[in-house]
This record gives C-alpha cells, structure tokens and sequence, in this order.
C-alpha cells in the first residue's frame, strides 16, 4: 500500500512539475492571450466558410467552396461522428494553446522513461528535455499543431511497444492502442511514418536478440500483441483515415493523370510527389552539427541581435536612425545552410549531445542499438538531395515515402532518440552496479569527443565563407558593404554560440565527474544538471518563440483585417468566386471573406494546381470565366481594387457541344482556347455511357441558383429542350450527388474539373447534395473499434486488481 502511494504522489507531483513548465514557458496564455501563429492564421481562413456554417446550423458540412475553388474539409479540422479518441485527447490538452502540446511534449516522454523503468527524477528531467528542444518549440511558434500533436504521442506509443517487448503484455498491448489511436488522431502521418521507420529498426535490433537468446517464440508473441494493438488504434480512427486516404488521391499526393507538363514535355510518372519538391528542404551535412550548436549557420532567416551586431554598427556610422538600424538588426537573414529558409536549428542541448556519447559507452542493452540506429537513420534520410543514394532509393522502393516533403523533418526521430540514450546514460551512471572505473572511462571518452567536436569547428571556421543561397538576392538590396557585415555577424554567432556549447559540455561534465566522485548526492546532482539542461535549452528557445509572440485573442479568432476590397466585393450578395494573384494559389486571406480559387494547404486538390499551372498563372480568361471568378483582385498606384469581370460564366449554365477527348492531358489542353460559355470537354473515357454530344441552346433556357449551402446547392432549371449543364462547381466523385425533382442521377466531370448534367426538357429542380459515404461506414467501424477497446481497457483494470498480491515485508 505503502508503494502505490509513493508511486501516486510520483506521477502526481511529476505531471504538477509538466504543467508548471507548460505555462511557465508559455505565461501569457495566462493574460488570455493565444501565440500568433503563421500557419494557423492561415488554416482560419481557411476553414471560416465551414466554421460559420456549423456555428449556424450546428451541421458538419465537409466541404467548402472557399478554398481552391472547392474542396472537402477532411483536412481542415472535420468533427467525425462518434470520435471517442477525440475526447480522450481533449481531456489531456486541458491547459490553453500552445501548452497543451508543451504538456503533451513532457507527460508522453515521462510515460516512456518510466516504461524503460527509469529512475523517477531522470524520468522527469528527460522529459523536460525532450519537450524543450528547439525544434519542438518552433513548431509551436509558427503553427504546425498537428506536427507537434502527433510528435508528442511518440513516446508514449513507444513506451508502449516497449512494455510488450518486455513480455508486459496486458498493458503494453493497452498503451500501445491507446496511443496509437490518439497519434493517428493527430493527424500528422508524415510524423507517424517517420516513427515507424525507428519501430523497424528496433524491430530488427530485438529480432538479433532474440536469435541469439533462442527467444524467438516471445519475440513473434509480442509482434502478434502489437499488430493487434495498432489495428485496434488505427480502427478507431476509420472515418479519418479513409476521408483522409480518398482525399489524398485527389490531391497533389495522389498519382497524376497527366502525361504532358504545361510546357508540353513528357510529365514523370512518379505516382507521388516529385523528387525536387520532397527534396527542397534538405539538411546539409556540416549543417546537421547545430545539433550541438544552434547557430553554427546562422540560425533562422529572421535572428534578433539587438545593438550587438557589426550590421547596427555599419548602419549607424551611415547615418541611418538608431530605431531603423534596430529594427533591421533585430530580424538579420544570419541563415546561410542548405535548406531555402528556416524559423530556428534543429538544437537538441550540447549537453544531451554529449551525454548521448556517454550512452554509446555506458549502457549495455539493446536499446542502445535501436537509438543509434534511429538517429543515424534519421540523419542521413534528412540530408535529402545531399545523400541522394539512399534518398532516391527511398523514394523509389519504399513505399509511401514519396507521399512526404521537408525530408528535414525526419530529424524528429532523431529528437526523441537522443534524449532517450542520454537519460539512459545517467540512469547507468546512477546505478551502483556499474563500476566506478568504467563510469569515469565513459566520461572521459564522451567530453572528448564533444569537446574535441567544438574546438574542431573554432579551428575549422576560416574554411567557411558564410554565404548562403540566398545572398546574392539580399546583395541586390542591401548591397555589398551591408552583406559584408552581415556575413561578418554569422561568424561571429558560429564563434559565440560553439564557445557556448562548450561551457555547457565543460560544466555537465565536471557536474558528472563530482557525482562519480561521490562529491554530492543523486538529488543535488539531478537538480543541478536538470537546472544547466532547461538553461542551455529554454535560453535557445527564447530566442525564436517568446512572450513578443503573443497577441490578443482576437487576432487570432480574425486574423485577417476586412479591407476596403473586401468590403466592397461584400455589397454583391451574389455567389460567385474571387482571384487574388497576389496569393496565387498560397494564400488564404481571400478565402476568409470570399470563396477562393487560392488557398493554404500542403495538399492541395490536384485539379486545381493543374489549372493553375498550365493556365491561371498565365491568366488565361477561359478557365477564370468557367470556375466564375467574377472579381479579381489588383494593384494600381492607389494600392489594391476588386476590377470586375463582365464575362465570367456565372453558377451554371447550358452548353450546345460537348467536345469529346480520350484523355486527361487531351481534356485540359482543349481548354486553352475553348468558348467555355457554349462548349464543353469531357474525357469519354470515362463515360462510355455518353453518346449525345449536341444539344439544341435555346435563348430562353433558365438556369438559375436557387440556395447555397456549402454541402448543398440548389438550381433551377426551366428549358423548352433536353439540355446539357455545366455548373462552376469543382467535381469530386466520392460524395457529390446530383438530384432532379428528388431522384438521383449520374453527373460527371467536364472541362477537366468542373460538373456536368444531363437535363430533361421542362421545370426542374436540381439539388446537388454532398453525401460522403466514407463517413457512413468510417463510423460504423469507429463504434464498434472504440467499444472494444473500452472493455478491454476495464478488463486490464480487473485484471491486474484480481490478481493476488504479494504480502509486503513488515
């Protein structure tokens, strides 16, 4: 009873500890203001045609009009019927945004070290480390939630994978399902395969084990517990999934039905993304080393070095003002590394790069193995295009490794294995087993080598000439004396931030070395170190995410001020859409007030992308005129107007000839020069079934819109002669119904992304519904995945409580 309790007040005063450093990181949540988030702000806009309609009628729409012309709403915050997980996952992000995730970060890395049976206040500061890491903390800065959501259900699903291996089969085979359901809810499955590819390797790495150990009947055991407690997990995310999967193939990660590219050449088949595209954003190889020093290569696009710069010094003794000499100093371009651009290094603490060598030689179990295999792994896959043997054998023959940008990321794994080492290392070196003389040799090797790591580079730096991919751009507008400066300033933080480095290795070490010695004991010495650790990391972090990040709720909520424009496109109450090509297709401010052919997503819908390639771009009026754009927006010397387009085609409209093609890439290059008004294109292909390709246009034929709802629109239709329609509606097969006078009929893809209809002579009313099938039977599977795993879950909880006790020693 005694133990229960100790342990209670263990895991209770650890989480009070999480939440403490959640809000204390983050205290203006407590003001009630939110973090300005780039990204979020985007997703609003977004999302504000189907926010609006749910607060109006309490209805999940699933589709808005107001983004790329027209898309389903699975990837923009969609509430599915019956998701329990969602509840659950709720319930643990109680604390305001962004600590709930910095909560989530630090309560999952506790569960794993706590699983690896790890002493209780290492278990605590592993996680203080793991959730403090630069990257997860930037992540937050610029609004990649759903990144950071499913990074901080990692380690409690390895946790759980563990515990299964370690033949703890009940609860690891319930940690696993919970988890698991809760990382597919996060939505991120670019995270979750990252994650997977380490489950492979320490699948491997166990599988050694167990041959050797003759353990291969516990080994297969555990697999067989942990598929069924992924299947589990995953089933309880069915309506997600399979919206999210049927979504996908429609977008730019599904596989292209083009062969041609808008210049004419042969389009790859590459059934995923393109090489160049997922490659962008590759870590350099000398790069990868602000691991142990976060600004060996400047940082960030955007670094604030206040009035301690040789650019603010150029600037003043040129007579510029002190306040713009500080304002340019305070978001210098110090980035100068492989990748286009970044928002901060991808810093995990000098000192838990030099306690991960000192688990290299200190501890003796296999996870060692896995974790090194996890972070060389991940290193070499995140130099992308700079490795590109292994990158271009991934990308061509493992499977859906091409569905993934930004191979940079994949250093999340990286992330959560060296932290899990380099707890592993002291958890050793805590261990009074382990002797004296093997602890003191292992730190010797270890500061060495991270000493040796940093004096390296301070010899090293005159064989860099810190220039960047995109100096000759920032020359063109600051000129060659400025750039000097600049570069000058990215020497000087290489050479401040490595000797910083080095101080937190020297002090870690000596820290080390007096507890080896018996100089101070567990307590003072976890303390201590935990106090350099949160130092060296949150005194990083600041630097990129801080309370200047935070604004009232408010701009948030409406991130997007209503502008003049958008204020006089308002007064036409007509439905209809708008183009900014300031935008383009990246930009979501104009879908906040009006329906948008641009939009915010890294997977947009396929069509769309394709339309703006081979045409908008080129501002081709044909294609403007069929998708009813009917205000553009543009810039004069007065600054930005809505200029009106006379000649946009309006919501729907009979056509005389359907053109017929037999091909996608024949379909979309008829439509350079089509009179969209009275023809029409259609793959027949696709539909044999389509034989009558003239219709008779009468002058007088009404077809009109009736009702718009984002899920369901309604028209009428009044025409002396059987007529073909082509409404401005952007076609997605599964889901969209059309119905006349209540009965349905086939509808079908025409002038490569819109909708066609046959309708008979006479009234009509013509309702298209949006009616998903996917989310019918995704919640069906739901329910019954989600019941199962509740009685399972009481089962354990009965289970471990029948079993008897063993009497505790008086």
């Amino acid at each position: 009873m005694k133990s229960n309790l100790r342990a209670f007040l263990i895991h209770f005063f650890a989480i009070a500890i999480f939440i403490f450093a959640a809000i204390a990181f983050f205290t203006p949540v407590l003001q009630g203001k939110v973090i300005f988030q780039s990204d979020i702000a985007q997703y609003t806009g977004m999302a504000k045609e189907q926010t609006d309609f749910k607060a109006q009628t309490g209805e999940e729409p699933y589709w808005t009009n107001s983004a790329f012309g027209g898309m389903p709403t699975y990837q923009l915050g969609a509430h599915y019927p019956y998701n329990f997980v969602k509840k659950v996952d709720l319930a643990l992000r109680f604390l305001p945004r962004p600590a709930d995730y910095l909560f989530l970060y630090l309560l999952g890395f506790y569960i794993l070290l706590c699983c690896l049976k790890v002493d209780y206040r290492l278990a605590v500061l592993g996680a203080l480390a793991f959730g403090f890491s630069t990257y997860l903390i930037i992540i937050l800065g610029v609004g990649h939630n759903a990144k950071a959501h499913a990074i901080a259900y990692l380690p409690m699903l390895l946790g759980g994978i563990i515990l299964v291996f370690r033949k703890q089969y009940v609860w690891g085979f319930i940690l696993t399902a919970i988890a698991m359901a809760l990382e597919i809810n996060a939505n991120h499955y670019q995270m979750t395969y990252y994650f997977m590819l380490l489950v492979l390797i320490l699948g491997i790495v166990y599988l050694i084990a167990a041959i050797r150990k003759k353990e291969l009947k516990h080994l297969f055991t555990s697999v067989g517990v942990l598929l069924i407690a992924v299947l589990l997990g995953i089933a309880t995310n069915a309506t997600s999934l399979m919206a999210t999967k049927e979504y996908a193939d429609w977008s730019t990660r599904g596989k292209s039905s083009l062969t041609i590219n808008p210049d004419g050449s042969p389009k790859e088949d590459t059934g995923g993304l393109g090489k160049e595209y997922i490659t962008q954003y590759s870590y350099g190889i000398t790069e990868s080393l602000n691991l142990f020093v976060p600004r060996l290569f400047g940082g960030s696009n955007s670094e604030d070095l206040g009035e301690d710069s040789n650019a603010y010094d150029f600037l003043i003794e040129r007579n510029i003002s002190p306040s713009q000499a500080l304002e340019f100093s305070k978001g210098m371009p110090l980035y100068w590394g492989d990748q286009p651009g970044t928002s901060a290094p991808a810093y995990i603490g000098a000192i838990l790069f030099f306690l991960f060598f000192l688990g290299l030689f200190l501890v003796k179990t296999n996870s060692k193995w896995w974790l090194l295999g996890g972070v060389i792994m991940s290193l070499l896959l995140s130099w992308g295009k700079n490795f590109s043997f292994l990158t271009d054998f991934m990308i061509d023959y493992f499977p859906l490794y091409d569905k993934f940008r930004a191979v940079s990321s994949i250093q999340v794994i990286l992330e959560l294995c060296v932290p899990i080492l380099a707890i592993l290392a002291l958890n050793a070196l805590m261990d009074a087993k382990v002797e004296k003389s093997k602890k003191l040799n292992a730190l010797k090797i270890s500061f060495f080598i991270s000493i040796g790591v940093g004096i390296l580079l301070l010899l090293t730096k005159s064989l860099f000439h810190f220039e960047g991919a995109s100096d000759p751009y920032l020359e063109k507008n600051y000129g060659n004396e400025l750039m000097t400066m600049i570069r000058l300033d990215r020497e000087a933080v290489y050479t401040n931030d490595t000797l910083r480095s080095l101080l937190f290795v020297f002090l870690a070490a000596t820290l080390l070395w007096f507890f080896i010695k018996e100089k101070i004991n567990k307590n003072v010495f976890v303390l201590v170190l935990g106090l350099l650790i949160l130092f060296d990391l949150v005194g990083v972090a600041k630097r990129y995410v801080n309370d200047d990040d935070f604004v009232r709720q408010r701009a948030m909520t409406t991130p997007f001020p209503k502008t003049e424009v958008d204020q006089l496109i308002k007064q036409d109450d007509g439905v209809f859409r708008v183009y900014n090509p300031a935008e383009g297709l990246n930009g979501a401010s104009t879908s906040y007030y009006h329906q948008s052919i641009g939009g915010y997503h890294a997977a947009k819908p396929a069509k769309i992308q394709d339309l703006f390639d081979f045409y908008i771009y080129k501002v081709n009026l044909n294609v403007l005129n069929m998708l009813n754009v009917k205000y553009i927006i543009q810039q004069d010397e007065n600054g930005s107007f809505p200029a009106q387009n006379p000649d946009a085609n309006g919501n729907a409209w009979f056509i005389s000839t359907l053109e017929k093609v037999s091909t996608s890439s024949e379909e979309i290059l008829a439509l350079k020069d089509l009179d969209t008004k009275n023809n029409a294109v259609i793959n027949n292909e696709n539909y044999p079934e389509i034989t009558e390709f003239q219709y008779k246009k009468d002058s007088l034929a009404i077809l009109t819109l009736k009702s718009y709802q984002p899920n369901k629109i309604s028209y009428i239709s009044d025409n002396a002669n059987k007529g073909f329609a082509v409404f401005s509606e952007m076609y997605y097969e599964k889901g969209w119904n059309a119905y006349i006078d209540g009965q349905i009929k086939p509808h079908m893809c025409v002038d490569y992304a819109l909708r066609g209809l046959v309708i008979p002579a006479g009234k009509h009313n013509i309702v298209f519904k949006f009616e998903p099938e996917v989310i019918k039977k995704g919640s069906t599977i739901v329910v019954l995945s989600s019941g199962l795993l509740a009685l399972l879950v009481l089962a354990a909880i009965g289970f471990t409580f029948s079993r008897p006790r063993k009497k505790e020693k008086e």
